[in-house]
């Protein structure tokens, strides 16, 4: 890929005006991080973390081996799992150590959304990216969760580092006032990082498979020019490489385990299940949504719209960035955009994760091109940021999504300490991921393993059949498992319930007090924060026993 030689120049004086080099940066990066997350760091593990990631790396962690054992392994690549294996052999299996390392990662992909948008617009838009980056609700609630995500992440934003910061075509490297730059040293660093980002998440193969695809577009649209169409195709080749070891887990995989895509529910849930024509549609205006408008995104992309109807501040404003950059960055939206509009069986924002430092940059560059006051906008969408860390918007969306997932993590602590101490010997009625809750002491809320048994959710239809086999548990721990807008409340959600019931799993849970008329129970305890409810009911058995003569007297 290659850009004009004033972009090259500039971006050159560019990295040369900060005071600090980036191994310097990061020291800064991390204590921001880590501070502004310090009250999350002992929460037990939440959701995925406690269904897939942590039991994953706990197994590596004690017994070495790749493929989990205590979990069903849904051939997820291995690298999350040996880098929090290692890291614990360094802090030991402790909560706060785990969540301190993600801060680290985060950090680490906070500083690359710094080096990319500092390399391509100036010091001032490198900090001002990072800086919103950091304060948006989705990324600042992944920055302590052990989720593959935040390490695709990471990865994917220093590759992006290398394969977009300014270089020369073929014909500007001829030419005596350009400065050379080591572009084999440029494409090793591509290959390797977006090959770590594919074994840290296989979804992440996206970004660099679609640059693959726009690279041999280039080298087909400029097939007169014999040194730049070599160039494109090496980049293409360069961007091809990360699925080698993706071919290689897989391998592995199947060879360990007779399942290539992992075990066959995962897989139908994730892929095969979601190839409807009316899904696929339905789900690409979910993920519009989520790339533009979710959490408060609405501020600085709709400011960014605004500000190309205004015209350039003055003749010193900044450059726009490179034209053939802001493509390659809009061939990686749109590729995600559609790629996880089909994969994935739920619309977990997460996965978008490493988009929205790229939507962010060309919003900054856009406000400081247009308006003179730009910081005024950056205050703004930053206020936006912040308020959606703790206030919910009117419409379902997952908990991991704000501090939301934080209020659910207390009630549970709650809601299992509850059961620990008064029903300790019980068989537990409950629902993912409650069921690791209780059955994990190693997630966290729990010190001894306590039985369970498991439902799909609180759903009228499964405590309906729970009620018909009443002794199979004597108590039961309920919970909202969906997230939706308080009753009476604005709800723009509403109007799609059918559909998200039908494509996404949307139901109502039973109340705590209409499941207790149903299963025949007493409410021991409930407790609510926010929007997010538990409670814990208790059944009362009576076991009638009879005594059978004693056929040997």
């Amino acid at each position: 890929m290659s850009v004009p030689i004033s972009a090259q120049r500039r971006a050159k004086q560019a990295t040369q005006d900060p005071f600090l080099k980036l191994w310097q940066l990061y020291p800064l990066f991390f204590v921001a991080v880590f501070l502004s997350h310090w009250t999350l760091l002992r929460l037990p593990y939440f959701w995925d973390e406690a269904g897939y990631y942590i039991p994953a790396a706990w197994d590596l962690f004690r017994t070495g081996t790749l493929i989990p054992q205590s979990t069903i392994t849904n051939a997820h690549p291995p690298l999350p799992s040996i880098l929090l294996a290692g890291w614990w052999h360094l802090s030991g299996f402790v909560i706060s150590g785990t969540r301190t390392f993600i801060c680290m990662i985060s950090a680490a992909a906070l500083l690359a959304v710094y080096t990319l948008a500092r390399n391509l617009a100036g010091a001032v838009a490198g900090f001002t990216t990072a800086i919103l980056t950091g304060m948006y609700s989705i990324w600042y609630a992944q920055s302590t969760l052990a989720h593959a995500d935040i390490f695709a992440a990471a990865f994917t934003l220093w590759a992006l580092v290398f394969y977009l910061a300014p270089q020369f075509s073929p014909a500007d490297l001829l030419k005596e006032d350009a400065p050379s730059r080591d572009l084999f040293r440029d494409r090793l660093w591509t290959a390797t990082l977006f090959s770590f980002s594919v074994l840290s998440k296989e979804t992440a193969i996206v970004t660099p498979a679609a640059l693959t695809v726009w690279e041999i577009y280039l080298a087909y649209a400029s097939w007169r020019s014999q040194p730049e169409r070599r160039s494109h195709l090496i980049w293409a080749a360069t961007l091809a490489a990360p699925v080698l070891p993706l071919i290689a887990w897989y391998g592995y995989h199947y060879h360990r385990t007779g399942f290539v895509f992992g075990n066959p529910e995962f897989l139908r849930y994730n892929a095969t299940a979601n190839l409807s024509v009316h899904r696929i549609l339905l789900c690409l205006y979910h993920r519009l949504l989520h790339l533009t408008a979710h959490m408060n995104m609405f501020v600085p992309v709709l400011c960014g719209v605004a500000a190309l109807l205004i015209p350039v501040a003055s003749p010193r404003a900044p450059k726009p960035l490179p034209r053939r950059v802001l493509r390659a960055i809009a061939v990686i939206l749109i590729a995600n955009w559609i790629a996880f509009s089909v994969l994935g069986g739920a619309l977990l924002t997460r996965y978008l994760l490493p988009m929205y430092p790229l939507i962010l940059l060309v919003c900054v560059n856009l406000w400081r091109r247009h308006i003179r006051r730009w910081y005024l906008v950056a205050a703004l969408s930053g206020a936006g940021f912040l308020s959606a860390i703790w206030i919910n918007p009117p419409y379902a969306f997952a908990p991991e999504d704000n501090l939301t997932y934080r209020d659910m993590i207390v009630l549970h602590q709650q809601a299992v300490r509850i059961i620990d101490r008064r029903f300790p010997a019980s068989t537990v009625l409950t629902a993912w991921p409650a069921t690791s809750e209780l059955s994990r002491p190693e997630i966290g809320y729990t010190t001894t393993p306590i039985r369970v048994y498991p439902v799909v959710n609180f759903s009228f239809s499964n405590l309906q059949q729970a009620a018909a086999d009443p002794g199979g548990f004597d108590t039961a721990l309920l919970f909202s498992t969906k997230w939706e807008p308080p009753p009476g409340s604005l709800d723009m959600s509403r109007k799609n319930r059918p559909s998200d019931a039908k494509f996404f799993d949307f139901h109502h849970d039973l109340t705590p007090t209409q499941a207790a008329a149903m299963l025949h129970g007493e409410i021991v305890w409930q407790g609510r924060r926010g929007n997010e409810w538990a409670a814990v009911l208790h059944f009362p058995r009576i076991v009638t026993a009879s005594v059978e003569p004693d056929a040997t007297r």
